[in-house]
């Protein structure tokens, strides 16, 4: 993206903070406003007035409002900044060809699909490092979280979209719908540059034939599609259809990173953050713990990490408000973390509860030979069957891409299904780790529902389903990942209807462990919507001298 065009599209503040980011870059990750792990450390407990944790969607709106209110405010993230490019001149490495720069500390990767035509031609064995995409295992589940500045905005497919009104009514009972669909979606969708593909242009290039097929498909068993809007810049993507802009969506980028064309969060929100003078970052430091004392002061331990794993060094900070938007899984295990070893014991017995996947479940269908998906395709959804309104089998299903650069007849979808079961979190003293107590009987819950969808798909369009794709010959859907972890601190019950933490006065959640579970569509505008509401109420109330 040319200076030109960046300065049309962004506020000062934000080019401001871009230009601190990149600048802090090229000195080491040690100055203007931004600091990273060093072996060097100051004995004593840094003190802030306020400290986020993590800068995924719910922190960067923390971070944000916190800085343009005056507060001087430390955030903290235990993945590196991804602004420095590599042997191959680019910040991320491509889709096709994965190498460290992928995986948080892994030496093979873990794609969604583990085989093609029962061949393992997806995965590849890489070398250990801080990369941007992590697959956090627990037992019956697994899940993907973004690693780096910017969290999951670096590695999801950008789909923004605003869940249905009444199903967010119904989640959230205790929340004025009405202020959320007139001041906060609207506020989000503007801060995180959403916009929509021209339905034109998707109506004739080559780049989306593989949507217009399942379109066609699912029309034929009578079921309705929509369009759905994106942060990806799509003037960005038909200049990269045109051959005038650097391909990315259109050059299989998506899962470790986008190099062009996707405004991730450290573009828009955390760029202005930083913008306002106000933020420092700190990068590849992990919060392990969380104390407070006498006098109210929050004290984190943090473990300095470097680009080998190791720990280099521990480092304490000190603040009077903490704000956790670490994610469903991070958020949750430090809170559960600390309920039981004691160092916040007044924590509410609702924290680590609630916890669902969003319905998730990956499947393939096996397309006839004259139903070609197209050797080219976008790596952005922009379209999803929505059979929510069914009251006897909600599903929404996204149209998902599989560019490989060559024709395989594949239809992919990510199907979010309305599976009420709901896990909790569990402490092990023994050995200090979290567990999630999800079973395989819950997912099959969502394959069911998701199954009852195609099943009627392929009856429509006399096809079947790809048994090639989740290494399994039996393996038709993939459940036993999500992209969408939801809840563990819901809010209303492990939080009052703000995101203020029970039992504790001035320690706040703002990241999708407040969803309970389920919202039925991709979750982050409703994440960045609800830090929103949260950051009003609380600099209204809370921060005052």
């Amino acid at each position: 993206m040319t200076v030109k065009l960046m300065q049309r599209q962004l506020t000062r503040r934000q080019i401001l903070g871009m230009a601190a980011l990149q600048a802090a870059a090229a000195a080491g990750l040690t100055r203007i406003g931004l600091q990273s792990a060093t072996a060097a450390e100051p004995a004593t407990v840094d003190n802030a007035p306020a400290v986020v944790v993590g800068s995924g969607y719910g922190g960067a709106v923390a971070a944000l409002r916190l800085g343009q209110a005056g507060i001087r405010t430390l955030v903290l993230e235990m993945g590196r900044l991804w602004d420095t490019p590599g042997p191959d001149g680019e910040v991320f490495c491509s889709t096709s060809a994965p190498d460290r720069r992928s995986m948080w500390f892994r030496t093979r990767t873990e794609a969604p699909l583990a085989t093609f035509l029962w061949l393992d031609l997806v995965n590849r064995d890489i070398g250990a490092y801080p990369g941007v995409l992590d697959r956090v295992h627990y037992d019956h589940m697994s899940v993907y979280v973004g690693r780096g500045v910017g969290g999951g905005s670096l590695v999801n497919g950008g789909m923004a979209v605003t869940p249905l009104r009444s199903y967010f009514a119904e989640q959230f009972p205790t929340v004025d719908t009405a202020e959320m669909y007139r001041t906060y979606f609207p506020r989000a969708r503007s801060m995180l540059g959403v916009n929509t593909v021209d339905p034109a242009w998707f109506e004739s290039t080559e780049w989306y034939r593989f949507t217009r097929v399942s379109r066609a498909h699912a029309d034929k068993a009578g079921l309705r599609t929509t369009f759905v809007p994106n942060v990806y810049d799509f003037g960005h993507m038909e200049r990269e259809a045109a051959g005038t802009a650097t391909r990315s969506a259109l050059a299989g980028e998506v899962i470790y990173g986008n190099n062009h064309g996707k405004r991730s969060l450290d573009k828009t929100y955390l760029a202005s953050a930083l913008g306002t003078g106000n933020v420092t970052l700190h990068t590849m430091e992990r919060v392990t713990s969380i104390r407070r004392t006498p006098d109210g002061t929050y004290v984190l331990t943090a473990q300095r990490i470097d680009d080998t794993g190791a720990v280099v060094g521990t480092k304490e900070y000190g603040c009077r408000y903490l704000f956790l938007g670490g994610g469903s899984i991070g958020t949750t295990e430090l809170l559960v973390r600390a309920r039981e070893s004691g160092t916040l014991p007044a924590l509410d017995a609702a924290v680590g509860t609630g916890w669902g996947t969003n319905g998730n479940v990956m499947l393939g269908r096996a397309n006839h030979l004259w139903d070609t998906v197209g050797a080219n395709q976008s790596t952005m959804p922009v379209m999803g069957i929505d059979d929510w309104a069914n009251a006897d089998n909600p599903v929404f299903a996204e149209i998902a891409p599989l560019p490989v650069g060559l024709e395989h007849w594949v239809s992919l979808y990510l199907a979010i299904t309305k599976n009420p079961e709901r896990a909790s979190f569990t402490y092990d003293a023994a050995s200090g780790a979290v567990r999630l107590g999800w079973s395989a009987a819950q997912s099959a819950v969502s394959v069911g529902m998701a199954k009852k969808l195609f099943d009627r798909i392929n009856r429509a369009n006399s096809t079947i389903y790809r048994y090639d794709l989740f290494g399994s010959p039996s393996k038709v859907f993939a459940d036993d990942f999500t992209y969408h972890p939801l809840g563990g601190c819901v809010l209303g019950r492990a939080t009052d209807d703000y995101g203020r933490v029970k039992g504790y006065a001035r320690l706040y959640v703002t990241d999708g462990s407040l969803v309970p579970g389920s919202i039925g569509v991709n979750p982050f505008v409703t994440i960045t919507a609800l830090a929103e509401r949260t950051m009003a109420r609380v600099l209204v109330e809370d921060t005052a001298p």
